[in-house]
């Protein structure tokens, strides 16, 4: 199949990009958010391929994934047809609703185009918190490439990834990860670490360490030397990195909010909204590596059972199949 789908999220398209459809990537003058193509950091397969904007009329599409609003203009436009109607679509929702809680509602509400085009959820917690008026609704979990059982532990520290935690502060849960750092060696690593590093001088935060965008392909093998890894959001869609921490073998801590305590159950680690609490399973792993190895193997098996890229894959197949028939 055909799918015209934009690269907004570069971890969830990894995944879907390994299946059996050839996905057609918008490519903007400068790979702007309107078209950037294929990934530069990622190594997608072939059947990943960008096509500049100007060329999509002369592209024979089966379907679009969409995945943000401002998409359904951009399809007409380039396309020549109107997702919903000229074009089988879906819509693709990776993030917890911005405005209020439970009250917000979803885009394909007030867009009468998108009326009776499925809203896809990747948790069961953004399904919950969006209003999608009468939408159709489903959920396809995230799926992700095993990376394989990467885990030594021998750094005695608690690995964090997340991208401008300083502009992100709440919604990222930075002021409880610098909470922790103050009691324990913390290893950050992500994009914008540089005020991140500041802001932990002003508060004289010793213990953190910071690493300003390690390469994808370097990255499974430098956490897996941290003893643990610690998930912080507040207000998130389910992180990709802190599934890919469970499959590479680290015991994992995390803040119990949104799709997080369902995605940590107790036998692989800790979900909790108490940091006195995680920062006390963290000391407990750091003076007993036999347990934290034993959890993060529970969470390897764990996050291969309910995250792996087969159930993934054969939900999406038969989304498509439908949507298109």
């Amino acid at each position: 199949m055909r799918v015209l789908m934009w690269h907004v999220h570069g971890s969830w398209t990894t995944a879907f990009v390994q299946g059996d459809h050839d996905v057609v990537l918008p490519l903007a003058p400068g790979r702007g958010p309107e078209g950037r193509g294929r990934a530069q950091t990622w190594d997608w397969p072939p059947n990943a391929r960008e096509v500049p904007v100007d060329r999509l009329r002369d592209e024979q599409l089966d379907c679009v994934v969409l995945q943000r609003p401002e998409e359904v203009d951009l399809c007409e436009r380039w396309t020549g047809r109107v997702p919903g109607r000229d074009l089988p679509a879906v819509y693709l929702e990776h993030n917890t609703p911005r405005g209020p809680a439970v009250e917000t509602q979803h885009p394909v509400v007030s867009d009468p185009r998108l009326r009776g085009v499925t809203v896809v959820h990747v948790t069961d917690f953004n399904a919950l918190a969006w209003d999608c008026g009468d939408s159709p609704t489903m959920v396809i979990r995230h799926g992700v490439p095993d990376p394989g059982y990467r885990y030594t532990g021998r750094d005695h520290s608690v690995a964090v990834v997340v991208n401008e935690p300083v502009r992100r502060w709440r919604v990222a849960g930075t002021d409880l990860l610098l909470g922790l750092a103050s009691e324990i060696p913390v290893h950050v690593y992500g994009m914008g670490m540089q005020p991140l590093l500041a802001e932990a001088r002003r508060r004289d935060v010793g213990l953190l360490e910071v690493h300003e965008d390690v390469p994808q392909s370097e990255l499974h093998d430098v956490l897996g030397r941290h003893r643990a890894y610690f998930h912080p959001y507040r207000w998130t869609s389910l992180g990709l990195s802190l599934i890919e921490a469970m499959m590479i073998g680290l015991p994992v801590l995390a803040v119990a909010a949104t799709e997080a305590p369902a995605a940590v159950p107790p036998e692989v680690g800790l979900a909790s909204s108490d940091p006195r609490a995680l920062a006390a399973q963290a000391r407990r792993w750091l003076d007993d590596p036999i347990e934290a190895r034993s959890r993060g193997l529970a969470g390897r098996e764990h996050a291969r059972a309910t995250y792996g890229l087969p159930r993934f894959l054969a939900e999406w197949d038969l989304l498509l199949k439908e949507t298109t028939r």
